[in-house]
């Protein structure tokens, strides 16, 4: 034995009832699991007294970017410490490989516009020295602190056949072949899987409509169509529907997707919002004939409210409200200029309030605002305060013109941080039932993306507190389960997402009465001297990887063991239709 758990409180991820028990571990699986002393210690190379802890199995995060973070940070901070034991990455159609020699700036660029990731950190931190999905894998190899799985892109795959050609153009026959053989091929190498995006909102560093929202319909489906031929693979998407709520025809397409692929399709992000129960009414009810259709749509949510920060200097969420880009796209002295105007205001407030804003609409609480770091004299004292609590001061009856006042004294470097309009309890009982949902997973965490913007990795530990002594909206059985077994039954994983005799020994202990996530720090830890949004976790006291210990008290060990999944090898299939 290389590792004895005594008497631990088991929550194994299948939802049953949590138990106490002793876990034998050896050779990086769980050998036996057994009533309290039932399991002889002898021989055992360390004995972990976990009395008052809760053992439960490594938390799969179904939606992350890591795909550079993890050539520069392979612990896949802070998702590590937060009790993440595996990382799906390559979401959204946006990949590191296949890549053609010398068109690494191109990808670049993508990832910072689209994924906010910073421009300097990428080009310090990757070599591509890779061209093949493969290659990429092995460029990884083994020594990980989490286990990582990887989708290939259609934005990749569609640059690396048509070169400047997959931006503007559709593909021709030819175009589409060769694809469908880089894909197969990329499959082949170990990728899990397919991903793409339609979504408006996703434009490369020349602000053009990235790769893949150029192709068809057909092309698309063509590509599924070689996913369906290869084991242990899965789809991805992202689009309009996912932000505003599908069309008809959307749902045809996602069923169509799913069905030609004969894989589940999932897609990021459902958000819940009581202000808005049309747009989440409207999505579930796309699930639902989907699955009718015999298809597999799956939304991911996040169970907690993610802060992110914003900026009228910087590319933001708020670059995206109605019409507000061609303001905010301006030179500052041009957009400062144009922010002064009190027409420009009540038209931004107006477009803002529309029903074109969609799931923005949610940052237009002006009044919530909680003001960040500031930079000039008159802003001073004004840290850490709402928008509201200054304006009554000042006498103005608009609080968003106090934080456009505010931000033109800062020359729009203050840092905004929107307070949630969808933090009521109407809201709260509406997540509730989508939890219960077979079409709704927990996820979503963007993690390795928008690393200055918002941090989503944490939200494991959130969670948990939040069962346990926050709202209790769930067992912490059922909490458990929606982030272990769920997730890695959807992608096939093999061996991983409950405490079962034989599986893997991807483990998380951890203390109920504290379990939680720290507040957001800023730290400059990326390459290129790059800041990112960092959380520690509270009563994460260790997580194993594959039987070895890589977080001791919320912090790293500096033992990586994990490894790269790879498909048909570490997944199995997940088949539909």
């Amino acid at each position: 034995m290389d590792l004895l758990i005594t008497r631990a409180t088991i929550v194994d991820g299948t939802g049953a009832p949590a138990r106490q028990g002793d876990v034998a571990v050896s050779d990086g699986r769980i050998t036996r699991i057994g009533e309290p002393g039932s399991i002889d210690a002898t021989g055992a190379r360390r004995v972990l007294d976990a009395e008052g802890l809760v053992l439960c199995p490594g938390f799969v995060d179904p939606h992350t970017h890591y795909d550079a973070q993890l050539l520069w940070d392979p612990t896949a901070s802070p998702s590590n410490i937060h009790g993440v034991t595996t990382v799906i990455a390559g979401n959204c159609g946006f990949t590191l490989a296949p890549v053609t020699e010398g068109d690494g700036d191109y990808t670049a660029a993508m990832l910072a516009r689209v994924e906010g990731m910073p421009l300097p950190a990428l080009e310090k931190g990757i070599d591509w020295s890779w061209t093949e999905v493969g290659e990429y894998l092995d460029r990884l190899g083994s020594g990980l602190g989490v286990n990582a799985a990887f989708l290939v892109g259609h934005c990749a795959i569609r640059r690396k056949v048509m070169g400047a050609d997959a931006v503007g153009n559709e593909a021709t026959p030819e175009q589409l072949e060769a694809m469908k053989s880089l894909l197969a091929q990329s499959l082949e190498q170990g990728a899990i899987g397919f991903s793409t995006t339609r979504a408006r909102t996703h434009s490369d560093g020349d602000d053009q409509p990235v790769a893949s929202r150029w192709a068809t319909e057909e092309e698309v489906l063509a590509l599924a169509e070689v996913v369906s031929r290869h084991e242990g693979t899965t789809l991805e998407f992202a689009s309009d529907g996912c932000l505003d709520g599908f069309e008809d025809d959307e749902v045809d397409f996602m069923t169509r997707f799913s069905l030609t692929g004969r894989r589940p399709l999932n897609w990021n992000v459902l958000t819940v919002d009581s202000h808005a129960p049309e747009r989440y009414r409207n999505q579930l009810a796309a699930m639902q004939r989907c699955r009718e259709a015999g298809a597999r749509v799956v939304a991911l949510t996040m169970p907690v409210i993610v802060p992110m920060n914003m900026s009228f200097l910087n590319f933001c969420a708020l670059n995206l409200m109605p019409d507000w880009g061609d303001i905010l796209g301006l030179p500052v002295p041009e957009r400062m200029e144009r922010l002064r105007d009190p027409e420009t205001r009540r038209f931004m407030q107006d477009r803002a309030a529309s029903p074109d804003a969609g799931v923005f609409a949610r940052l237009t609480g002006w009044d919530t605002y909680v003001i960040g770091d500031t930079f000039s004299e008159a802003n001073d004292g004004l840290t850490g305060r709402k928008v509201a609590d200054i304006a009554a001061e000042r006498g103005d009856d608009n609080p968003f013109d106090t934080l456009v006042d505010i931000v033109l004294e800062d020359d729009l470097r203050t840092v905004l941080w929107p307070g949630a309009t969808d933090n009521d309890p109407e809201s709260w009982e509406l997540r509730r039932q989508a939890w219960d949902n077979p079409s709704v997973m927990l996820g979503g965490s963007d993690a390795g993306a928008h690393l200055d913007r918002m941090q989503g990795a944490g939200y494991p530990t959130r969670f948990l507190g939040d069962c346990l002594r926050g709202r209790k909206l769930v067992s912490v059985e059922r909490a458990v389960q929606m982030m272990t077994q769920v997730p890695a039954e959807l992608f096939g994983l093999r061996d991983r997402g409950t405490l079962t005799e034989g599986a893997v020994a991807d483990l998380v202990l951890f203390d109920p009465e504290s379990i939680d996530s720290e507040m957001l720090t800023m730290v400059e830890d990326l390459p290129g001297d790059c800041k990112r949004l960092h959380a520690g976790s509270v009563g994460v006291r260790h997580v194993f990887v594959a039987g070895t210990e890589t977080v001791t008290d919320g912090a790293p060990t500096g033992e990586l063991p994990g490894s790269v999944l790879r498909s048909g090898r570490d997944t199995t299939t997940v088949l539909v239709g």
